[in-house]
């Protein structure tokens, strides 16, 4: 389904689980993937919760044209869907990109959010970083997505995931790859290139929060995810062991695990 934005583009929202419940999971998308990324997530609550999937615009199914769009209109796109389906309170689960969009999200409409669940998130940039944000532009650029997604990929995979994938490699390039157009991807990432250090305004967030961060992530360290727990007043820091960035591919019982704890506490 879609929904109108503010601008009156097109964003596309899933709605699945148990539609009766009082309480709704929203889950934000990293940043190439797509609602399709949480098919192996939503399982483990599709009986106790409804449940929100979407996709940013310039992602997935939604509207891939137009200017750049930093974190805080993607907030409001957020808005615009819950809106549309007249969803008054969620709880937020963001992965990567996903979760910078919750940050702003939760600041901006704290009366919309119950709780916080970021996962592989992180808040300001380090050079190491900020070098691997080079490549993958770079390699956009020169190579498209196809090679960004070579580039990218021992990023956000750790190295246990290649010796055992639960999604056989090929398979997961190649998903990625029927969803994601160069142009728009371009655009996702202007957004984080731009974005300031936002430690100080995480300080701000009231809403319960949980940080889950993958103990062998190259692309944040776990210090940039424990960073963002130590901003954030009363915040719960959880280090998965032997997975990297991607969490909701790589160690997805023991993260759902500590998503329910989180919701029912």
């Amino acid at each position: 389904m879609h929904c109108k934005t503010r601008d009156q583009k097109n964003i596309f929202f899933e709605v699945t689980g148990n539609l009766a419940s009082k309480k709704t999971l929203l889950f934000l998308n990293g940043l190439s993937q797509s609602t399709i990324s949480w098919g192996l997530v939503t399982p483990h609550f599709k009986d106790e919760y409804k449940i929100i999937l979407m996709d940013f615009i310039f992602q997935g199914q939604s509207d891939k044209e137009g200017e750049v769009r930093d974190f805080d209109t993607h907030a409001h796109d957020v808005l615009s869907v819950l809106d549309c389906l007249e969803v008054n309170s969620v709880i937020l689960i963001g992965l990567s990109y996903g979760s910078l969009v919750g940050q702003h999200f939760s600041l901006l409409f704290p009366d919309r959010i119950s709780k916080l669940a970021l996962l592989s998130t992180f808040a300001h940039k380090t050079p190491y970083y900020e070098a691997i944000e080079n490549s993958w532009s770079r390699a956009l650029e020169t190579g498209g997505y196809s090679l960004m997604l070579d580039v990218m990929l021992p990023f956000v995979l750790s190295d246990s995931y290649f010796e055992n994938p639960l999604i056989p490699i090929e398979v997961l390039k190649q998903t990625r790859k029927d969803v994601v157009e160069a142009k728009a991807l371009q655009k996702l990432m202007a957004a984080t290139s731009a974005r300031k250090d936002y430690r100080e305004e995480l300080q701000k967030i009231t809403c319960p929060t949980l940080v889950i961060h993958g103990a062998l992530d190259t692309l944040f360290p776990i210090y940039m995810g424990k960073a963002v727990a130590e901003a954030i007043p009363g915040s719960t820091f959880i280090a998965v062991q032997n997975a990297g960035h991607t969490l909701n591919i790589e160690a997805v019982p023991i993260v759902c695990s500590h998503i329910h704890i989180f919701a029912n506490s």
